[in-house]
């Protein structure tokens, strides 16, 4: 029904009908060769239930909500159908599924220096050239389903099928796209499946009046912890309207994938609360796993990958569920990959617990690489989760004490901000050259944002001050952030030149616990670093595989970097044929204490005799 004048909520004008799955349908001849809903009018469904009660919901498949705070917190449904020329036509194709991908976990609203909600535009204008000369080549962007709760993070969905008015139209999303496409970019969306808001007025939460309509009844269908409610996957119409929703987001606005949120709490009964996986194969195939909603996971991939061969599909699961990342013909769930999200959590670890000097480097290797085989993993050093308020990003760990005071080039180099510099890097570096097949960053961990995330709310007077990203800190040629901006971009591009990502797991073969060094071989490419905090080592003699000249590709310790050139990029590095470190050969190196660098083979014929 729509608030057109001529109707006025007449709760009578619009009759509908069920069809025989328990659908309700109506459709409407146009008036005049006009729609007989205007574009933009409000619409309601309203329906008498069993009881006798009338009670008035929003369409379930609705594409667009609006909220007025002046009258009302509950959502409004639009009816979104513009003239042919008010809506965006896309002029871009799909980019190509890329070997290698590094990913920008992006959220529209915080994208702006200024205490508000950014939007669709000024993401398009101002983030899309940002991502693309910072050398990632996916993004990943949240919270575009719309939620009524801004601080939930986009994880409280209401409207499945509605991308977020609050920064701005679908059409203006539709551009963002595909001008994204344009950059070369792929763009994911963070779908949430796994649960949905507890919302009446404005969500699918007693839709017909009863609790089971789309969730489990009773307990089973509300996750305590979330404060939400569980979709019921062994419904055949639940199933249909959650795979609809994939297809609709991939045609209507050309997502080209999807990162699937709650991953865990979907596979497991338990939902991974207050539960360890210690990787016995029990906790994977026993009574604690929900079958309908693995298969529902199985159909999802299955649907994407068949009518999308480049689509992109990425599990958000720290369970480590076996074959979860397999296709279907193989017994798989079928996502393309996983998050490590094992990794963050070492670091933080490893950071509030251990001095420098006790860092366990054979721990540390192992953490990155202790992955299933044949099973494509995003490694990340720290996501969104690790910036939210209440928890630490890895620069606020580090440097917490002096970062408004000591990042002015004008202000003295001190030790805190020496070592956060220098360890914000290499942790940085070797996770993304040694965790995965993937590498995830999160919008401003790139530069070393001082702040965490904390959206408007009751318990802080509805603030928008760290519910934004300073993006202006990199750009300042007087704040050392820029540093850090630029050699995140250095470590993309140098990927994309070698492309680490995409090759096999790495061959370690150094992990020395007291030099606090570590060297390994991917891709063509030979990876050292030096953990120690204060011994450098010159004529350091590492194995490597392939004989030849080597060159500096990337050295962490550069000006460029905040560094302090302690190694001349023109060196080259003579290989000679004698084994070590179970290598065929051997050379020397001066590698700086808290310093990384790759050497690339120059040139594979010259060798030393």
């Amino acid at each position: 029904m729509t608030d057109h004048p001529m109707d006025d909520w007449n709760r009578d004008s619009h009759p509908m009908t069920k069809d025989d799955f328990g659908c309700f349908e109506i459709t409407l001849p146009a008036v005049n060769g006009q729609p007989a809903i205007p574009h933009n009018s409000k619409l309601k469904i309203s329906m008498v239930i069993p009881g006798g009660e009338r009670i008035d919901r929003l369409p379930a498949w609705i594409k667009y909500v609006t909220q007025d705070l002046s009258v009302s917190p509950a959502y409004d449904a639009r009816f979104w159908n513009p003239p042919a020329r008010d809506k965006y036509e896309f002029k871009h194709p799909r980019p190509k599924k890329p070997a290698s991908l590094r990913v920008y976990e992006a959220h529209v609203g915080i994208s702006t220096p200024d205490q508000r909600v950014a939007t669709y535009k000024e993401f398009t204008n101002n983030m899309l050239p940002r991502i693309k000369n910072l050398g990632y080549n996916v993004i990943q962007l949240m919270a575009v389903m719309e939620h009524a709760y801004y601080a939930s993070f986009g994880y409280q969905i209401n409207n499945f099928f509605a991308a977020s008015s609050r920064y701005g139209t679908p059409e203006e999303l539709k551009e963002l796209i595909d001008t994204a496409h344009s950059l070369g970019l792929v763009v994911l969306l963070d779908v949430v499946h796994s649960h949905a808001s507890k919302n009446v007025l404005d969500g699918l939460n007693e839709f017909d009046g009863s609790d089971h309509q789309y969730f489990h009844a009773g307990p089973k269908g509300r996750h305590d912890q979330w404060d939400s409610r569980l979709f019921n996957y062994g419904h055949h119409e639940v199933v249909r309207f959650l795979l609809s929703n994939l297809r609709f987001w991939m045609d209507e606005y050309r997502f080209d994938g999807f990162r699937f949120d709650g991953v865990t709490s979907m596979l497991y009964l338990h939902h991974g609360m207050g539960f360890g996986f210690s990787g016995g194969y029990h906790e994977y195939f026993g009574e604690n796993v929900d079958t309908e909603a693995v298969a529902y996971l199985m159909l999802a991939n299955e649907l994407l990958h068949s009518l999308y061969p480049e689509v992109i599909t990425i599990a958000e699961d720290v369970s480590g569920m076996p074959a979860l990342c397999l296709p279907l013909s193989l017994g798989g769930v079928g996502f393309d990959y996983r998050l490590s999200m094992a990794v963050p959590d070492m670091w933080i670890k490893i950071l509030k617990e251990l001095k420098d000097e006790e860092w366990d480097i054979g721990n540390i290797c192992f953490t990155l690489v202790n992955r299933r085989d044949g099973e494509k993993t995003i490694a990340y050093a720290e996501s969104h989760d690790q910036a939210l308020v209440g928890d630490k990003t890895l620069m606020m760990h580090l440097c917490d004490a002096e970062m408004y005071t000591n990042m002015s080039v004008l202000s003295p180099f001190t030790p805190v901000i020496e070592r956060g510099m220098a360890l914000h890097k290499m942790i940085r570096f070797l996770t993304h050259s040694l965790g995965g097949e993937g590498y995830l960053n999160f919008e401003g961990n790139e530069f070393g944002h001082p702040e965490w995330l904390d959206f408007p709310r009751e318990g802080n007077n509805d603030s928008f001050w760290y519910a934004r990203r300073q993006l202006n800190l990199p750009d300042d040629e007087l704040l050392r952030y820029r540093f850090l901006n630029n050699f995140d971009r250095a470590m993309n591009c140098t990927e994309d030149l070698i492309g680490w990502l995409g090759a096999p797991q790495a061959y370690i073969s150094l992990k020395h616990e007291g030099d606090k060094v570590i060297v390994f071989e991917r891709a063509g490419a030979v990876f050292i670093f030096n953990f120690h905090p204060s011994n450098s080592y010159s004529d350091y003699r590492i194995g490597i595989d392939v004989p030849g000249t080597y060159r500096i590709a990337l050295n962490t310790d550069t000006a460029e970097f905040g560094g302090f050139d302690r190694v001349d990029l023109k060196t080259r590095f003579f290989t000679t044929p004698m084994e070590w470190n179970g290598r065929a050969n051997w050379t020397h190196i001066y590698i700086p204490n808290r310093t990384a660098m790759v050497l690339t083979l120059e040139d594979p014929v010259s060798q030393t005799s």
